[in-house]
Parts: C-alpha cells; structure tokens; sequence
C-alpha cells in the first residue's frame, strides 16, 4: 500500500507539473481557461475562481487544462483556435518543458547532496584487466563508444549493455588529443543468469562544486532524454518489444525497489518518469502534444487550420488507441505480478 501511495503522488506531482505549464503559459497568453482538472472520471472536488474551474477527480491518472476554442471553432477573441500561431505552438510544448525542467531540478538535488561526482576518466584497472591490454589507459577520458557520445558515466554501462560481442570502439581523449580504439575488449563473467560483461576499470571521482554540479546535471538530464528517445525508436524499429513496456502497475513495483534502496534512488526515478512523460508527449501521436504539434505544423504550411471536427476526429481515434495500450500494457503487468 505503501508503494501504492508513493506512486501516485508521484504520478499526481508529475501531472500536475505538466497541466501547469499548459495552464500558465495559456495565461500569459491571453487565453480562457475553462477548467483545470488533476485526475480523469468523475469529479470529487471542484472550485470556481474567476472564469477557471478547478476540479480534483477520481482517478489520479492523468489530468487536463480545458481551454476556449481547444478543439472546436469560436468567435471568443480569447479563445485557443483565435491565438497566433507561435502563442499555441508554446502553450502546447509548455507541459512536456515543465517536465524537463523538474527533471532537471530532481536530478540537481541528488547530484548537488553528494560528495563527489564521478567523471569518464579511467582512474585505474583490475588485475590482468583485458580493457587495458586491448588499448584503455590510466588517465584516458571516454568520449564514445560505438559511435555515440558519452555524456556521463552512466552512459558507458547503457552503451556496454547492448553491445553482443564485447568488443567496441571506442574514442578517447589522451594528452589532450582523441585517439581511436577500434577493439576496446570486455571479458565476461558467469553468474546464475548467464555470462554478464565485466567492466573492469573504476573511473575518477571528483569532488563537487557549484559549476561542475550544474554541468553534470544538465548532462545527465540530455543523457536520461536520449536514452528514453533511443528507447522509443528501438520500439518503432523492432530492437525491443511492445512487451518491455510498463504502465502503473509495473511502476508500482520499480518505486517499491527504489524506495528500499533510499531515497535519493526514488529521486532518481522520479527525473526519469517526468523526462520519459515530457519526451512521450511531443511524440507526433494525435491526442498527445505533440499529435497537436502535427496539426499547428499543417496550418502554418497550408496557411489555414484544418476543419476543427477532423482534428478532433483524429485526436479521437488518438485517445482511444492510447487508452487501449494503457489497458495492454496494464494486463501485462498485472500477468507479471502472478508469474
């Protein structure tokens, strides 16, 4: 129950941080709010304050900003429909921003309570290390692997993980110059589920500082976004499969392992839910921000909008296949649990 709780709130500060944006910058913009709702169903609380009503539902899945003119036509001057085009364009990535940004925040606080940062620097190799005999040396800064760049040194594990052979390539920063290494190679070790890549070098550490926690928070938030984009394209393209996917449920059960770790673990996944949640919704998918994004892009190359009953129609059909992933997905994890 308690894992429960905690995510929940999670998912409620998450939501909430997203509608805000929406509902903010539609203020600044001039627009009317018709309504800003935390939770979807049946309301349980609601409050008029001005021309907006604020409403609490029942269920804390997601939530809404509902404005004038959204997703119909209206001679209200105020409305959605009648605003330039570049004040929609940032009211509608104004939700997933706010995630980013929270993101970011998350991760600053975590960062900014340790004591050290680690860097891609290779500090020093185990005994009879293969890494060290196939071209890495002390003192050799990471910079790719495989072609991609390392942004922080998490993104060695991740790169590390999909690689079959355990031979990569690798560019590294030496003496101030970047040097290639073509066949970086990786032991293995057998454990009871099967052959793990051993890494076998520690990298420095370095201790932290108002500058270098702020560049390692801003790397660390374009590394988490990356991942989940790559993420998302392995799905797309076949690397993985629609069956990797959780949703509440499977949330549930990450947040209870999180939390057993501390709580700086919980922080950790809280920055990944709201970047994953601001990425998935600028996703050209109708129904989503970024579906939208699609619509407003249309009209500025037609230099007219599209009949508002057709995007909606669109946006209709959006919702209801997001709905019935959200009910698959669900299914699985709730399959999952009883395995």
């Amino acid at each position: 129950m308690g894992n429960i709780l905690i995510t929940i709130v999670i998912f409620a500060l998450i939501i909430f941080v997203h509608e805000c944006g929406h509902f903010v910058a539609a203020k600044l913009c001039g627009v009317q709010v018709n309504e800003f709702a935390l939770g979807m169903g049946p309301t349980l609380l609601k409050k008029k304050i001005g021309e907006t009503v604020y409403a609490l539902r029942l269920f804390p899945i997601g939530g809404f900003v509902s404005m004038e003119g959204e997703d119909d036509a209206s001679d209200n001057e105020r409305a959605f429909c009648n605003k330039k085009r570049w004040q929609r364009f940032i009211i509608l990535v104004a939700g997933a921003a706010m995630n980013l940004i929270l993101g970011f925040f998350v991760i600053l606080s975590v960062v900014a309570s340790e004591d050290m940062i680690a860097t891609n620097q290779i500090a020093l190799f185990s005994e009879n290390a293969v890494t060290e005999q196939t071209g890495l040396q002390v003192g050799d800064v990471i910079q790719s692997i495989n072609g991609r760049r390392i942004l922080v040194e998490t993104d060695i594990i991740y790169e590390l993980s999909k690689d079959a052979d355990g031979v990569v390539s690798m560019v590294v920063l030496r003496d101030g110059e970047e040097v290639t290494l073509p066949a970086v190679t990786f032991a293995y070790s057998e454990t009871e589920e099967g052959n793990v890549l051993n890494i076998d070098f520690k990298v420095v550490g370095v201790e932290t500082n108002f500058g270098n926690v702020l560049s390692y928070t801003a790397r660390k938030t374009l590394s988490t976004a990356r991942l989940i984009w790559i993420s998302i394209a392995d799905l797309f393209t076949g690397r993985a499969s629609i069956n990797d996917l959780s949703g509440p449920v499977g949330i549930t059960q990450v947040v209870g392992e999180a939390t057993s770790y501390g709580f700086a673990t919980l922080l950790s996944l809280l920055s990944f839910i709201t970047i994953n949640v601001g990425i998935f919704n600028l996703l050209p998918i109708p129904a989503l921000d970024g579906g939208r994004l699609v619509f407003l892009l249309i009209e500025a190359v037609r230099r007219k909008p599209i009949k508002p009953e057709h995007e909606g129609l669109v946006h209709l059909i959006g919702f209801v296949l997001v709905i019935l992933l959200f009910i698959f997905v669900t299914i699985k994890d709730i399959r999952n649990l009883f395995a």
